[in-house]
């Protein structure tokens, strides 16, 4: 059994208030035995006011949040996940952040990082429209890391509604799928649980979800409100556990061995049949 601890956040746009909290609950989750800390999207910062972003943020090689947790890792002998933060560019056509997530080992190394490919730019109402892609540049490449317990594959929040990512991570080799997020409570409401389920069942990995929660204070914009219900689901669709919308911390012990079992039964995962088409006919 290996135990994880996820993170479930109320973050405000303020990055030293935010990390105070997050290094709390790191130690309360070491404490608690996890050998592997996952955090929610934008760990660092919740903001819709990109001027304000502009003030705040950091470059990767100045943010406090990343050194901290960094040093965080090596302090408590543990590996970190941070689910994502928002960083300013090191792009130099391109003044847009990134939505950066990183893999921390015990010894507080980075060693592996991951950009969000997948912008959120939708209209949900007449009131509610989020278009991610004015602010953040969406990555191009995939991500599975090998760690000490198990090996990852990474994705951020929107990503999860493109199941093509994670069978593509599945099939190279990934036993545990994050999805750190900071979903709205409209589509929190409607898809959160039934998407992670469905992606632990069609891969066969584990699926482990670390949310942002509640009603973010801001000092700009409008404040930001995120569905929580931070969630590990297992390979054959069972729900391990889950949070309700509070900032808390969930800890989880899984069997990798649960892996295998789930491919054995249903090997769908690796079970491709080319075909041609769609042809379409008529209207």
């Amino acid at each position: 059994m290996v135990r994880v601890a996820l993170l479930q956040l109320n973050a405000t746009d303020d990055p030293g208030v935010n990390l105070e909290q997050t290094l709390d609950m790191v130690r309360d989750a070491a404490q608690a035995g996890a050998v592997m800390v996952f955090t929610p999207e934008v760990t660092n910062c919740v903001s819709g006011s990109r001027s304000h972003q502009t003030r705040v943020l950091r470059h990767q090689a100045d943010d406090i949040t990343l050194a901290a947790l960094r040093d965080a890792a090596r302090h408590w002998g543990i590996w970190i996940n941070i689910g994502s933060l928002a960083l300013k560019s090191d792009t130099p056509d391109d003044a847009r952040f990134h939505n950066r997530s990183f893999v921390i080992d015990p010894q507080g190394r980075i060693v592996a990082q991951y950009d969000k490919i997948h912008m959120f730019d939708v209209t949900l109402s007449d009131t509610e429209s989020y278009r991610e892609s004015v602010g953040y540049q969406p990555g191009k490449r995939a991500v599975v890391v090998d760690t000490d317990h198990m090996t990852l594959g990474l994705s951020v929040c929107y990503d999860l509604r493109f199941a093509h990512l994670y069978r593509a991570l599945a099939q190279s080799g990934a036993q545990v799928l994050t999805v750190p997020a900071a979903f709205a409570q409209t589509t929190g409401r409607a898809h959160w649980d039934i998407l992670l389920r469905a992606r632990a069942i069609e891969t066969g990995c584990f699926v482990v979800a670390a949310a942002q929660c509640g009603t973010h204070q801001t000092s700009a914009g409008a404040p930001r409100h995120t569905y929580g219900h931070s969630m590990v689901v297992a390979p054959w669709g069972d729900v391990l556990g889950q949070l309700d919308d509070q900032k808390d911390i969930l800890c989880v012990d899984l069997d990798l061995s649960d892996v295998d079992k789930a491919r054995q039964r249903v090997p769908s995962v690796n079970a491709t049949q080319p075909f041609q088409g769609p042809e379409r006919i008529g209207r």
